[in-house]
């Protein structure tokens, strides 16, 4: 439930705390498999009730580049994937959140350029890592959005990342999540009320808030990536 209400707020957490929880009985691949029923789910969810919200110019670019490039990223994850570019995307998590705690935020130009090298790069960059939500939300701060409008185009990548990767769990994972069918079914009770609890929520934060707060879950997340990594 609280992973739903606070990807339903920032856009980012669901992977990033229910995995976690999840290795601790369970090798890191089955629990990203397991989690992607829940995840899928929940995102739906989100972008069912924010549909009306997504910036489609930032979507069009940013949004598909960054979908496109976590893909690949994921694809490339065995063999590219290490402890130093964790560190590094902590590194960037930190810097990002810090700067909009201290209201240093550091604006992209909004331009079909920076959109799309930012979604590129911020989507290779979190498949690689295994984290995308986090550096994605961090990327979309950077254009000038609505707290809404950011959640809304997060979760519409979101979605197309889940649409292609959800079929290729069920197929090469069927067995884990087979086994594991308690987990992903009470998760994904979790997740949902957590969903309609946290949308809600998002349009009473007033923007400059939303902001700081997003920012101390970037911090967060980037410690927590910093620990797994050493």
């Amino acid at each position: 439930m609280l992973a739903g209400a606070i990807a339903s707020v920032s856009g980012f957490g669901i992977g990033s705390l229910l995995t976690p929880l999840l290795m601790l009985s369970m090798p890191t691949a089955h629990a990203v498999a397991v989690l992607a029923i829940p995840h899928a789910l929940a995102t739906i969810i989100r972008w069912l009730r924010l549909r009306s919200d997504v910036h489609l110019p930032t979507f069009r670019q940013f949004g598909i580049a960054s979908a496109v490039g976590g893909l690949a990223g994921a694809l490339l994850q065995s063999r590219l994937g290490s402890s130093v570019l964790t560190l590094v995307l902590a590194a960037l998590l930190l810097l990002a959140g810090t700067s909009e705690l201290a209201r240093r935020p550091v604006p992209l130009p909004e331009t079909p350029f920076w959109r799309l090298t930012g979604g590129i790069l911020s989507g290779v960059f979190g498949g690689l890592v295994g984290n995308q939500g986090g550096i994605r939300a961090a990327a979309l701060l950077g254009f000038r959005l609505q707290p809404r409008q950011i959640v809304a185009t997060a979760t519409a990548s979101a979605l197309l990342v889940d649409a292609a990767r959800v079929p290729i769990y069920l197929l090469s994972a069927g067995p884990v999540i087979r086994g594991n069918t308690h987990l992903w079914l009470i998760a994904s009770l979790g997740v949902t009320i957590g969903t309609f609890v946290g949308v809600p929520i998002l349009g009473r934060i007033p923007n400059a808030v939303y902001r700081r707060l997003v920012g101390g879950l970037l911090v967060l997340l980037g410690i927590s990536l910093f620990a797994a990594a050493l």
